[in-house]
């Protein structure tokens, strides 16, 4: 479970901004909307084919940099 503390004299939009990054960083958001959509098995295997897709064109402009 994700805890923040909230510090004394500490604004809450502060506190449910590091509320977000943690959710981003662990995932749990991304869990969630997996959870409350199907999403077919053919599509779940394109978007992976675009990420690497996607991630192969960084890695190859970051290259072409060096």
């Amino acid at each position: 479970m994700i805890t923040v503390k909230v510090f004394k004299g500490e604004p809450v939009s502060k506190a449910l901004l590091r509320l977000k990054k943690k959710m981003l960083r662990e995932g749990t958001l991304k869990t969630l909307f997996n959870k409350r959509n199907f999403e077919k098995p053919s599509r779940k295997r394109y978007k992976k084919m675009q990420k690497a897709k996607y991630i192969a064109k960084m890695r190859a402009a970051e290259d072409a940099l060096w």
